[in-house]
């Protein structure tokens, strides 16, 4: 006799995954035992709930309508238990979160101790990149972000504004002079920037006035890794917009040197999202709400009546309530 709700969650984990293999991996069981599980309720229910090939999994009709009820059960187990534990120190198992290596090491690690403290149980597994990452096919739990979420399958919640600057080496600034307007610009070279999402080029963008000025600065490198994006500009490449919280020590030390300051960049939106299908854990939204409450106030963070150029970015629910509500952002 199988384990009916563990069958029920392993079966909704390959269907989210797409794949037997990430749903054994992030379940931390065989392959084979994902596998047999499977096998065990198609033969209980008498129904095949899964097309296997060598490519994908996909869904039959009875097993489309069988993964929306399973899904419907284990919610509602979850928030049965979540009632019954949802005290702090209750709360425990594994969190897989991933985040701009930037934000971990300026933000999010040196607060880490406090997190522990509240939930001394909670297990993080923390992946560090600047790109656009599949949280389903990846077994993610959540991620931070910058900038605009193109897949409307994901919920956010929008943790602040970053403050950006325009800076460059000293080396640089030697060579090829320091730009007093925006109009100086023309003759200078740029590390360039490239999205996560789809690889496009960001022109740099300057607050002048009422109005978001863009400017576009040509470079020989194109880079998509925020530290990377600032060892070019401490080694003279050009001038760079990074934001304030990762390039503070190296302005701090001298090492790199803020222009233009009278127009400062636009801020950069950050924000946690989780996927849309998925039922938030109180695992998840514990770290939600610890995240949003660390970047409220940490340093480099724009404070929200402060903010200009704020225009409709796309809609999102906000996780105390999963309410829908439009979420502002800098124009970029």
């Amino acid at each position: 006799m199988i384990d009916r709700v563990q069958a029920m969650r392993i079966f909704v984990r390959i269907v989210d995954a797409s794949s037997f293999t990430r749903a054994a991996e992030s379940l931390e069981i065989p392959r084979a035992s994902a596998t047999t599980t499977v096998q065990s309720l198609e033969s209980l229910l008498g129904v095949q709930l899964l097309v296997r090939t060598t490519r994908k999994v996909t869904l039959t009709a009875e097993g489309a309508a069988y993964y929306e009820r399973c899904a419907q059960i284990l919610a509602a187990i979850d928030e049965a238990e979540s009632g019954l534990f949802n005290r702090p120190d209750n709360l425990r198992g594994r969190l897989r979160v991933d985040m701009p290596g930037t934000i971990a090491a300026a933000l999010v690690v040196p607060a880490l101790p406090a997190f522990h403290a509240r939930h001394p149980h909670i297990e993080l597994v923390i992946g560090i990149g600047n790109r656009s990452i599949d949280l389903v096919g990846d077994s993610i739990d959540c991620s931070i972000a910058f900038g605009e979420l193109p897949d409307s399958g994901l919920i956010a919640r929008r943790l602040g504004l970053l403050e950006r600057v325009t800076c460059a080496s000293p080396a640089y600034l030697a060579r090829c002079g320091t730009p007093q307007t925006l109009d100086d610009l023309a003759g200078h070279t740029a590390v360039n920037w490239l999205s996560a999402y789809g690889g496009r080029r960001a022109d740099f963008d300057f607050d002048v006035a009422t109005r978001a000025a863009r400017v576009k600065i040509d470079g020989f490198v194109q880079v998509n890794d925020e530290h990377t994006y600032l060892a070019c500009g401490v080694e003279g490449l050009g001038l760079i917009q990074p934001g304030r919280h990762a390039a503070a020590p190296y302005l701090a030390s001298g090492q790199l040197v803020e222009v233009l300051a009278a127009h400062r960049p636009l801020p950069m939106e950050v924000s946690v999202a989780y996927v849309r299908s998925r039922q938030i854990s109180p695992r998840v939204r514990a770290l939600v709400d610890w995240l949003a409450e660390l970047f409220e106030t940490a340093p480099g963070m724009v404070r929200m009546r402060h903010a200009k150029h704020t225009a409709p970015l796309w809609p999102v629910s906000d996780m105390r309530g999963d309410r829908p509500s439009p979420i502002k952002t800098a124009l970029r």
